[in-house]
C-alpha cells in the first residue's frame, strides 16, 4: 500500500485554509534564501505556492552567495523584531561560509516554524516539542493519517542528521515506539534493519535501501532526494522493496509534500500563539 503524502498534504491544506479563514488571522511567513541555487529557489517557490493556498502572507528574501553570517544574523535579527512576521524559515543548504548552527540559533524561538532553535530540539529530545522541525512532524502527520500505529513498534532510523534523522527519532520514541539510530559507523546494518516494523531512510543514497535490509510488513518511509540520470529519486530501491513493505512512501509524492504541510500548520501554530501572547 502506498503512503500517498501528496494526497494527504492536500487534505491538510484544505482544512487549514478553513482553520485561517474562520481564525480572522493572517499569518506571514519569511523565507530567506541565500545564493543562487536551483533547487533551494524551486523549494521556496513550491512553499510560497503552499502559503498562498491556505491564505499565508508571503515573503521571500533573497541574499547573495557570499553573504556571511554577520549579515544573515543582522537580517533575522529584524524579521525578529517585526511584529507582521510569524514564521522565519532559512531555506538550506547554506553556503560553506555560514555557521548553521549560529543562524539557527538567532530565530525568535517563538518564529522558529522549521524547529532548529536549540529551544525548539530540545523541547522536542525533553518530550514536549512547540515546534518541530516539518519534515520528520510531517512523517508523523502521514503514519497518523492513515492510521498506523506506532506505539510499541521496533522503528529505526537511518541518518542522524539535526534536520531530520535525530527528531524523527525522538518524535518516534515520544509516541512510544522503540528506537533505533543508524549512522555511518553502525555495523550489521542488515541485521537492524531487517527487525525494524518501521523503517525511516534518510541517508540520501539512491538505491541504499534493498529488499534484503527490509521486514516483510514493514512500514517504509522514504525521506532521501537524489538525482540520477536527471531523475528524482529516493533511497529505497522502491520497485523491488513494495512487495515486501506493507506500506512504502513513493519519491516523489510521498514524504516532500507533508514536509510542506507541516510548515503551513507550524506558521498558522506561532500565529495563534502570537495572538494569543498579544492578548495578555
Amino acid at each position: 500500500m502506498i503512503l500517498d503524502g501528496k494526497k494527504i498534504s492536500d487534505k491538510r491544506l484544505e482544512i487549514l485554509n478553513e482553520e485561517i479563514m474562520d481564525s480572522g488571522l493572517y499569518p506571514q511567513l519569511a523565507t530567506i534564501v541565500v545564493g543562487d541555487d536551483p533547487a533551494s529557489h524551486l523549494y521556496v517557490k513550491m512553499k510560497r505556492q503552499a502559503c498562498e493556498r491556505v491564505g499565508i502572507g508571503s515573503v521571500k528574501i533573497e541574499m547573495p552567495v557570499r553573504t556571511t553570517t554577520e549579515a544573515l544574523i543582522e537580517k533575522i535579527t529584524s524579521i525578529n523584531r517585526d511584529s507582521v512576521i510569524d514564521g522565519i524559515l532559512v531555506q538550506l543548504p547554506l553556503p560553506k561560509q555560514v555557521d548553521s548552527r549560529r543562524v539557527f540559533s538567532a530565530i525568535a524561538p517563538d518564529k522558529d516554524v522549521d524547529g532548529f532553535h536549540p529551544c525548539n530540539l530540545g523541547r522536542l529530545f525533553s518530550g514536549h516539542p512547540l515546534f518541530s522541525p516539518c519534515t520528520p512532524l510531517g512523517i508523523m502527520i502521514l503514519l497518523a493519517e492513515y492510521d498506523l500505529p506506532v506505539a510499541g513498534k521496533d522503528a529505526v532510523v537511518i541518518g542522524r542528521s539535526m534536520d531530520v534523522g535525530r527528531p524523527c527519532a525522538a518524535l518516534l520514541l515520544n509516541a512510544d515506539a522503540t528506537v533505533t539510530t543508524c549512522h555511518s559507523a553502525t555495523k550489521n546494518l542488515e541485521n537492524i534493519t531487517s527487525r525494524a516494523d518501521i523503517l525511516v531512510s534518510a541517508v540520501g543514497k539512491a538505491g541504499f535501501i534493498t529488499p534484503s535490509m527490509v521486514r516483510d510488513g514493514a512500514i517504509v518511509i522514504d525521506v532521501g532526494i537524489n538525482y540520477v540520470d536527471g531523475k528524482l529519486t529516493g533511497d529505497v530501491l522502491f520497485d523491488s522493496v513494495k512487495d515486501k513493505a506493507a506500506w512504502i512512501t513513493p519519491v516523489p509524492g510521498g514524504v516532500g509534500p507533508m514536509t510542506i504541510a507541516a510548515l503551513m500548520e507550524n506558521t498558522f501554530k506561532a500565529a495563534r500563539l502570537r495572538e494569543c501572547t498579544s492578548v495578555t
